[in-house]
């Protein structure tokens, strides 16, 4: 039998960084009960869909929920109880014509993927299955990037660069993946320590310390792996995300790094820049090099060190498939971030991450500064046999509720787990 939706309820809770978010409850007909809540982002694309906002300066300074809350308890509700909450694609489809708008302004992108979502998981539960087994029952364990140095809009230091990463390819399971990557977090947080650096954290629980320069982050996160025991480039790599688009000043057509040296640099000083870094550092992944608009840019970049590295289209690609579908016909960059925010219905992540593949893109499955306690893009990215995941550094609840997440799921697929080195 069909599991039929009987009820959908939304609450305005926080996230991570004490904003207002949305959480739903979805429960069907036969007592499954799917819980889920919606994270939302600092440094954001002018491509996502509509995150809803109500707007009232007086009321969490504008960025309460209420009216998205409002949409789930009402328009979504009448729309989608009685349907099969199996049936995921009518279920997305019938929001997303509801809305009937192209970037979800309507309803809210956040009302519309908390639904989505929390139907998912009622759904799994109805079959008596866990979500991965539900979506897709892969059994590729991720790669996990491991945010441990916070800049750019994620910190409040001199860094414009937004993320530097650890990468435990050379790892054999997932979980001495997470090991090695905590204890290298904790020798980072040692050094930083003992040559007077602040160790406080910043949105994704990296350390913020105030470099005078970005070689000198990477010099220290080299130091630490190798303080840690382990080989650098072999068991251990890095990875940037640039989040370019931030510090982008469209006015010259130039990458203003305000924080740091104060520099401006050009598409093609950009690409320089990089290629240096690449033939310096063990770098194996950049994300979002190039603002989201500088198309030539990221072709250029893609033809002069695409064949080296994996490049990452965030902001490039918001997780759109219309938008990725450009990049694989142009020839642009090699990879996607997803971010199911970022397109709004878990019907439309599954066909960015399928088209993805289908062109032999890697697809990083992600999650956004402001985070929950929710942990579905841990089970997408095992269902999808996506190979590679984000979802912050080795100390903040939320995004630890990601690894252990994924250390059960490591634990119930036993001895079919696999753990691939996608950079080999």
């Amino acid at each position: 039998m069909p599991s039929i939706i009987k009820s959908l309820h939304s609450v305005q809770i926080l996230d991570s960084r004490g904003n207002p978010t949305v959480s739903v409850r979805a429960e069907l007909e036969d007592g499954s009960i799917g819980l889920a809540s919606v994270p939302s982002g600092a440094s954001t694309g002018e491509f996502e869909a509509v995150e809803l906002r109500d707007g009232d300066k007086s009321v969490y300074r504008g960025k309460g929920v209420l009216g998205a809350v409002k949409n789930v308890n009402t328009k979504l509700k009448e729309a989608l109880v009685g349907q099969d909450a199996s049936d995921q694609a009518l279920v997305d489809k019938t929001m997303l014509e509801l809305d009937g708008t192209k970037n979800k302004g309507s309803i809210g992108a956040n009302a519309i993927l908390g639904v989505s979502l929390a139907v998912a998981h009622a759904a799994a539960k109805s079959k008596k299955i866990e979500l991965f087994q539900y979506l897709g029952n892969g059994s590729h364990l991720p790669v996990p990037l491991v945010n441990v140095i916070n800049g750019g809009a994620h910190a409040n230091n001199s860094l414009d660069i937004q993320e530097f990463m650890l990468v435990p390819h050379g790892a054999d399971t997932f979980s001495d993946a997470v090991r090695i990557s905590a204890e290298i977090f904790h020798a980072l947080g040692a050094l930083l320590s003992s040559d007077g650096y602040n160790t406080g954290v910043g949105d994704e629980g990296g350390y913020a310390p105030s470099f005078e320069s970005t070689d000198l982050a990477f010099d220290y996160l080299q130091k630490a792996i190798e303080k840690a025991g382990y080989k650098l480039g072999q068991e251990v790599s890095l990875a940037l995300d640039v989040a370019s688009s931030e510090f982008f000043d469209k006015s010259e057509g130039k990458y203003f790094f305000k924080k740091s040296s104060g520099e401006k640099l050009n598409s093609e000083q950009m690409v320089e820049l990089y290629s240096s870094w690449i033939n310096k550092y063990p770098l194996v992944s950049i994300e979002d090099a190039l603002d989201e608009n500088d198309w030539d840019g990221w072709k250029k970049l893609t033809t002069a060190i695409g064949d080296k590295v994996q490049l990452v289209g965030d902001d490039l690609f918001v997780t759109n498939v219309e938008r990725i579908n450009r990049g694989i016909k142009e020839g642009i960059a090699n990879s996607v971030l997803v971010k199911l925010n970022q397109i709004g219905s878990l019907s439309e992540t599954l066909s960015s991450i399928e088209t993805a593949s289908g062109a032999g893109y890697t697809n990083v499955i992600s999650h956004r500064s402001g985070e929950t306690a929710d942990t579905t893009i841990s089970d997408l990215a095992v269902a999808t046999n996506a190979g590679q995941i984000k979802t912050g550094s080795m100390c903040r609840g939320e995004r630890i509720e990601k690894y252990n997440r994924l250390l059960w799921i490591e634990d119930k697929l036993g001895a079919d787990a696999k753990y691939v080195n996608p950079f080999k």
